[in-house]
């Protein structure tokens, strides 16, 4: 009879955490008329993380498990000589992005999980290298999180430039929920900005703080995997994992925390709440957050004259339910979503090149870009 009280109790306990849950006031719908379709455009990939785009026209890819592919007139050719990554669990190779002024300075920019420094196990680093003559040269590590750690979830990263030429970047909380992101100390659950050349600007928010690790930016944040500049506004969005529900669009501000894990609408996921709260004095408050979650990754804000009905709106990968998610904004509010191309496998990336062209990287599959059905 005891062992059924305990049973009933941890059911109604689910049940009562599931109640508390706040779901997404706007569902994902089927487009009523999608006008695009997709081409793969380079094949045979395993988990195409990051990639970035050459004055050439040209593509650089990250795996995650460590190689970079430099796509070209329809040819992968693997580079040599990049940074040594510690693959585990979600860590391994991840965003790669070219200096907003590349053409003059040749400088590229990667996340990856590194082993480097004390401690078994790895954690988030940010390096800068150029490319010449199919290899990595003038490499130079700008950031390494510490401590190290043997946990393999939550490294983030994807990195990003403002209209100011400072350089974003992100890093999970390395599944430390109750430590590290809401302590300013400690690394990781961060957005970090920096000089491109990797030194601290000393207006970041911390900077004068002494016990602070003065590259933070904002805090408080999960494991983002998103993150885009808005080319509307030049502010700096991210999304990112939430537990079972919650995952979040934020726009990320100077010096402020992101609530995790005090406040969420997610909860773990053994349907047990974590936190009673989805508010509190002093914390940011989602764009938007998905109920259910979608496990959302990469992110691109489409200004492009190629796509002129998605002009403004949001797009979203998602590698839970396997399609690219657009999200339709008005006044800085989520009044529409869209499911488009279900099923096209789990969606890893999505950029918007150059020229304009939007390119998504799909999980065991490829790089595909969008264009018009006609």
């Amino acid at each position: 009879m005891k062992y059924i009280h305990t049973f009933l109790a941890i059911v109604l306990m689910a049940l009562s955490a599931c109640g508390q849950q706040k779901e997404s006031e706007v569902k994902a719908e089927k487009p009523e008329n999608l006008n695009y379709t997709t081409e793969l455009v380079v094949p045979d990939l395993y988990i195409p993380w990051g990639m970035t785009f050459l004055p050439d026209g040209s593509m650089l890819i990250t795996e995650k498990t460590g190689e970079i592919i430099h796509f070209k007139n329809g040819k992968k050719t693997t580079v040599e000589d990049g940074p040594e990554v510690y693959v585990r669990g979600q860590g391994g190779l991840m965003d790669i992005k070219t200096h907003p002024n590349y053409a003059n300075n040749g400088w590229i920019y990667m996340t990856y999980s590194s082993s480097e420094g004390d401690g078994d196990g790895g954690n988030t680093a940010l390096m800068r290298a150029k490319l010449k003559d199919n290899k990595f040269v003038e490499k130079q590590v700008l950031y390494k999180a510490e401590p190290n750690t043997r946990k393999g979830q939550h490294f983030g990263s994807r990195i990003e430039f403002d209209n100011k030429g400072y350089l974003y970047f992100s890093i999970g909380e390395r599944g430390e929920r109750d430590v590290n992101p809401q302590d300013i100390t400690r690394d990781c659950g961060k957005i970090y900005r920096l000089n491109d050349d990797g030194s601290i600007p000393k207006d970041n928010p911390f900077y004068k703080n002494k016990d602070a690790k003065k590259a933070i930016y904002s805090y408080g944040h999960r494991n983002p995997q998103g993150m885009t500049k808005n080319p509307f506004t030049g502010a700096i969005w991210v999304n990112e994992h939430g537990p079972r529900g919650g995952d979040e669009i934020n726009v990320i501000k100077k010096g402020r925390n992101y609530g995790w894990p005090v406040i969420s609408y997610g909860i773990n996921y053994s349907g047990t709440t974590f936190t009673d709260i989805t508010e509190k004095e002093g914390m940011e408050q989602p764009l938007f957050y998905w109920v259910p979650s979608i496990a959302p990754s990469g992110m691109a804000i489409v200004s492009s004259i190629n796509y002129p009905e998605w002009k403004g709106d949001v797009l979203v990968g998602s590698l839970k339910f396997e399609y690219l998610e657009r999200l339709v904004l008005e006044k800085n509010k989520v009044v529409k979503r869209e499911k488009l191309f279900e099923g096209i496998g789990r969606l890893r990336n999505v950029i918007q090149a150059p020229d304009g062209i939007i390119y998504i990287g799909v999980e065991g599959k490829g790089i595909y870009k969008i264009v018009p059905k006609n």
